[in-house]
């Protein structure tokens, strides 16, 4: 009989709201998914569409003016209902985050090995030799050269590249079982791009991590996601296994996704880009909200939320044409 994969991360129904002057804006909404150990994740969408508001809330890392609402569980602990203490505790230890940006998620007045061995010297208790010794094999680890010289490199020295292989390894450092990506090759030309998704790859099979993974990049999550969650307007509109999306997406807006990208299976067709834009959160229209971009849409789209549909085992679509399986 095969295993099943314990569930790491649960969340049900979770939601964003945030407080303004101008009124609130529902920024994220009735987002449920699950994690098994091991399980790649990728959120896939426009920017805008609630992917990294997403992550900043599964670990309550979003600012006071955000109200999160609905359950997350991570390897059994209630995420929103940690104090402080309890947050600090898991950030970094059960969870990581590798962020957009490594220039400005690093401290530019430490260098990178300080900025390791603190996390290590917070999370493992470690004396400052052995945190050194361990901040080089992490280093070594995600393979930065010399090791030995480049942890005492301020974060302006390095390379873009370096900055993010810096910023993977301060991730790792406790072995978390959950690994939060928020676009990690955004900034970088392609060749640091594949050099760093298979990097990527290659840790999260050998540590075993689950790993959730932000991209608006087809090509990222073929190569490396076991499941595309597509999100727009702050709701996941379709989810199932990578290569069942690709092959037969089931919502309009997962078609028109693939249509106006590259990757491998429209080397030889047209990019057709969606008309529009996404619509403004305060402002969501009755129906579908991306009705007014579909050109399948029809009355009942613009008129009441598409339901949720199930096809087969492991397949989700929020669509009124649909048909259930």
């Amino acid at each position: 009989m095969a295993q099943v994969s314990p569930t790491l991360l649960a969340v049900e129904d979770l939601g964003v709201r945030f407080r303004s002057p101008d009124g609130d804006i529902t920024a994220l909404a009735g987002v449920s998914f699950r994690i098994e150990v091991g399980e790649t994740l990728c959120l896939l969408g426009e920017s805008g569409s609630g992917k990294t508001v997403t992550m900043r809330a599964l670990i309550r890392l979003l600012p006071r003016t955000a109200q999160i609402v609905g359950r997350v569980t991570l390897d059994g602990i209630d995420v929103l209902g940690l104090n402080q203490k309890g947050l600090t505790a898991i950030r970094g230890s059960k969870v990581s985050m590798i962020f957009q940006d490594p220039m400005s998620a690093l401290d530019p007045v430490f260098t990178v090995g300080q900025q390791i061995a603190e996390k290590l010297r917070t999370h493992e208790q470690l004396t400052r030799r052995q945190s050194r010794t361990r901040t080089i094999e992490l280093l070594d680890l995600v393979h930065v050269p010399e090791p030995q010289h480049r942890i005492d490199a301020y974060p302006h020295e390095l390379s873009g590249g370096l900055r993010q292989r810096v910023m993977i390894a301060l991730a790792l450092a406790c072995r978390p079982k959950l690994l939060l990506a928020d676009e990690p090759t955004t900034a970088l030309d392609a060749t640091v791009q594949i050099q760093i998704l298979l990097l990527l790859r290659e840790l999260q099979r050998k540590m075993g991590m689950a790993t959730i993974i932000v991209t608006h990049d087809v090509g990222v999550a073929c190569e490396l996601a076991d499941r595309i969650a597509v999100m727009y307007a702050g709701r996941f509109v379709e989810t199932g296994a990578v290569r069942d999306v690709i092959a037969a997406p089931l919502h309009p807006y997962t078609s028109g996704l693939l249509r106006s990208t590259v990757h491998g299976g429209v080397k030889t067709k047209a990019l057709r880009p969606i008309p529009g834009a996404p619509p403004d959160l305060s402002e969501l229209p009755a129906g579908c909200p991306f009705a007014p971009r579909c050109a399948a849409a029809a009355p009942p789209c613009r008129e009441r939320p598409p339901p949720l549909v199930k096809v087969g085992t492991d397949r989700e679509a929020y669509c009124h044409f649909v048909v259930a399986s």
